[in-house]
């Protein structure tokens, strides 16, 4: 039986060179020429995501890709500018293009590519070992797995594939085709099976039709209708048919073949075993065979439903011009239809024919087998920041603005005077206290300046304890590269969870400056072990009510990740 797979996504080839080098520039006033190798192993990563292989190693390409948009989103994309980038994918069901600069879209669409990659890899399968419908099915639940995260996580979709109701129908589509799999492995070895177990098996093919009837009647409605191929509709339909011609299949096979088997427990369940049509409810039914002749009328019941529903499949076939094109489907479903018939035509000596028919109710779809989309596990494919230079992704990203990088020179008189300020954290050190009327006040040092570079030798990712030692070996004069922070409330926030504890200040002599051995904040004024202001208490569970002005966004498409 044939499996529906998904087409890539096309997109165009993006150049990210001249706007993220404007952007370090401006931005975070650094040589934009020292990242031209990661700008430029960016642009090779995005140009072979285009087109990646059909196997784990192009999903995982992808995944990688997906993950690198984190730190390319945080360090590059902000509301209050624009890059001028414009990301243009096209549609994959309708083939239409959509451009946004939102790179959200650029996510949604790495994503949504992911999941197709998936249902091509689970419809290749060699079904007819075991090994490929286990593939199979892990395949078609991972494809499941990503299109539901997309429709609980990218919202304002701009194309017709990302819309919830095709993430939806697309979701249950992979479900489908996974529990299709599933069954398909449960009736490889369909001859060791007993009368019980026949009638289980019928069971799990009413329910795969069931499946099938709810798509097909989902892609039915209007928005979905006019943005997938005509042919998913009749290939969901003739699977219907087929699937519910397995299901009556299946009880006739049991019921006939399995004559010396009928006790109490297949009589109970065969009581239970239907659905009433009008009601669509479980039902018991009235005929429950009694004897060796009563078993084999009921089989040519279910016999004759298994034919006629074939031929209403064939039918269906028939009637789908797309459809006609495969050959394997015609030959699987004539073959079906002639498997029933050679059944009935074993059966008909041994039943009596003056015995009036019956039309058997429909078999009450039911699995034992619960199947779970598979998240998608994106901890598996890590990505590294290829802009990590630039310093900690938590202060230096695009949502956070300074001052232009200014150069302050330090020089003092003598070994035993100081540069009169102090510092403290960690990866970046920032002054948290200058002495009035002391060298760095006069040269222009501030309280909250995050020290980027120390005599030329960055210092983003330095710790405080080696920022200590660049200072110590500096001797009487030191050149510092400052950033201030536009909104300087920042120094305070950083410390907030240390403000119940007291810390102290330990002053060199050696060097000049007095550096703080805690990351909590030392109070302005406290010098050698001064007891700290008075502080607010902290409480964890108190809402904060201050919110930086720089996280307001307008409305557009968003991916919560």
């Amino acid at each position: 039986m044939p499996m529906v797979p998904l087409g890539l996504k096309e997109t165009k080839e993006i150049d990210f060179k001249e706007p993220f080098k404007d952007f370090i520039l401006e931005h975070y006033s650094e040589d934009d020429s020292k990242f031209d190798s990661a700008i430029q192993q960016l642009n090779q990563i995005r140009q072979a995501i285009r087109t990646p292989s059909r196997d784990a190693s192009g999903v995982k390409m992808l995944f990688h890709y997906y993950n690198l948009l984190y730190f390319i989103d945080k360090r590059f994309f902000a509301s209050h500018r624009n890059l001028g980038l414009h990301f243009e994918w096209f549609d994959s069901l309708t083939g239409l293009p959509s451009m946004q600069k939102s790179i959200a879209f650029e996510k949604a669409s790495v994503l949504f590519n992911i999941a197709a990659l998936y249902t091509q890899i689970g419809a290749k399968q060699d079904r007819t070992k075991n090994d490929g419908m286990d593939a199979a099915v892990d395949s078609f639940l991972r494809g499941a797995g990503v299109f539901h995260f997309l429709k609980q996580n990218f919202s304002n979709p701009p194309s017709t594939d990302l819309s919830a109701e095709v993430l939806d129908m697309l979701t249950h589509l992979m479900l489908g085709q996974a529990r299709e799999c599933l069954f398909e492995k449960l009736v490889s070895d369909s001859e060791k099976h007993n009368l019980h177990q026949c009638l289980d098996i019928a069971q799990e093919a009413a329910q795969v039709a069931e499946v099938y009837k709810q798509l097909h009647k989902l892609q039915s409605s209007t928005v979905i209708k006019d943005c997938v191929p005509s042919s998913w509709g009749g290939l969901m339909h003739v699977k219907m048919e087929y699937y519910t011609s397995l299901s009556h299949y299946y009880v006739a096979l049991g019921l006939i073949t399995h004559k010396d088997e009928f006790n109490s427990t297949v009589q109970e369940k065969l009581e239970h075993l239907y659905v009433d049509a009008k009601s669509n409810e479980k039902r018991e039914i009235k005929f429950v065979p009694q004897n060796a002749n009563e078993r084999l009328r009921l089989g040519r019941a279910h016999l004759h439903q298994s034919i006629a529903t074939h031929e209403e499949a064939l039918r269906t076939y028939r009637m789908c011009r797309q459809l006609q094109l495969i050959d394997s489907l015609h030959d699987l479903l004539k073959k079906a239809n002639e498997k029933a018939m050679n059944l009935l035509s074993k059966v008909i000596e041994d039943v009596d024919q003056f015995q009036e028919m019956f039309e058997p109710l429909p078999i009450r779809a039911s699995t034992k087998f619960q199947l779970k989309l598979t998240d998608p596990d994106f901890s598996q494919y890590r990505a590294s920041d290829l802009f990590k230079p630039l310093g900690p992704l938590k202060f230096f990203s695009a949502k956070r603005h300074w001052t232009a990088a200014r150069i302050v020179e330090l020089k003092k008189s003598s070994d035993d005077a100081s540069f009169g300020f102090s510092v403290k954290d960690d990866s970046p050190v920032v002054v948290t206290r200058v002495e009035i009327g002391g060298i760095a006040e006069a040269c222009g040092l501030k309280e909250g300046d995050y020290i980027t570079a120390v005599n030329d030798q960055d210092t983003k990712w330095t710790s405080h304890a080696d920022m200590a030692e660049l200072i110590k070996a500096a001797g009487n004069s030191i050149s510092l590269k400052v950033v201030t922070p536009m909104n300087w409330k920042y120094l305070h926030s950083r410390g907030a969870a240390g403000m119940s504890m007291c810390s102290k200040s330990t002053s060199s002599s050696s060097s000049g400056f007095s550096s703080s051995s805690s990351r909590n904040p030392s109070p302005v004024g406290s010098v050698n072990g001064k007891e700290c202001e008075k502080r607010n208490s902290w409480n964890p569970f108190r809402r904060r009510n201050s919110k930086d002005p720089l996280e307001s966004s307008y409305i557009t498409n968003v991916l919560y990740r």
